[in-house]
């Protein structure tokens, strides 16, 4: 979660010069790379066939809709107003968790994710996060396919292994990624300054990759719905991080907010959540 709280941030200041489709999709292709010499090296044998449709879901959420959607969006709205549209990722994971994983989370976790998510829109209606814009749909569709992805690789990451699953869904991508991706350089150019690469260098190394290493192997052992609602502090923290890489301002709304996610975050920890065996 903390990998990823970063993830906005220098995805904005990506963007500011470079393509966004270009950033959102060269970030997984310079990873892919990454992930192909840890396979390679590692000797991993292939998934099994019935793991490769779980793969493409998962793939169209965390490789391709999440960090092409929000790329768009970014182009058009500060990172602090997308930190609070990303508050209802968590929300979503849960419900996608029930739906593709078998996990079936308890009333009482019910109630605290929902605690937790009247938290994120309490503090986007005080702060006056910005008008609706058409951005903010771009980052909607960015949320449910990123959930989708969470909620997929999570549940695969118990038979596969955390990095395991990343790592195969970025290989597996890269020749969908690769023309798409010198199509845009070639059409965009590459010249940007070096704080902006720096920003494209951590999102396709950390944000891409090695942070699903952790991410998925939590969910492999503390189940999809309830880690994934560790991601109620991402918003907040991203905030943060704008506030001291961008420059937009801090304020006691935020602390307060940060106080009712984290106590949310507590009580989703306690809370009972079925889950399915797994073979």
């Amino acid at each position: 979660m903390l990998a990823f709280s970063f993830t906005l941030p220098a995805t904005r200041l990506a963007v500011s010069q470079l393509d966004p489709t270009l950033v959102g999709l060269g970030r997984a292709l310079v990873a892919a790379g990454a992930a192909a010499v840890m396979l390679v090296a590692t000797r991993q044998k292939l998934p099994l066939p019935r793991h490769w449709p779980r793969l493409a879901v998962t793939a169209l959420g965390v490789i391709f809709g999440f960090p092409l959607f929000s790329a768009w969006a970014l182009v058009r709205v500060p990172a602090a107003h997308g930190a609070v549209i990303v508050g209802l990722l968590p929300a979503v994971t849960a419900a996608m968790a029930a739906l593709r994983s078998g996990e079936r989370p308890s009333p009482a976790f019910c109630l605290a994710a929902l605690l937790g998510l009247v938290a994120i829109l309490g503090f986007a209606v005080t702060e006056g996060a910005g008008r609706p814009q058409p951005a903010d749909a771009l980052i909607l569709i960015a949320v449910l396919l990123g959930g989708l992805g969470y909620a997929e690789g999570g549940a695969l990451a118990r038979e596969l292994g955390g990095w395991q699953v990343i790592s195969w869904v970025l290989v597996l991508s890269a020749p969908v990624l690769l023309p798409v991706v010198l199509w845009r350089a070639d059409a965009t150019g590459l010249s940007a300054s070096l704080p902006v690469w720096l920003a494209f260098a951590y999102v396709s190394v950390v944000s891409t990759y090695i942070g699903f290493f952790a991410w998925y192997r939590a969910m492999a052992l503390g189940g999809v719905a309830r880690i994934g609602q560790l991601q109620l502090a991402q918003p907040v923290l991203t905030l943060l991080w704008s506030a001291l890489l961008l420059g937009e301002r801090v304020t006691i709304a935020m602390a307060l907010a940060a106080g009712a996610v984290l106590a949310a975050v507590a009580l989703t920890q306690r809370a009972p959540v079925a889950r399915p065996r797994t073979p």
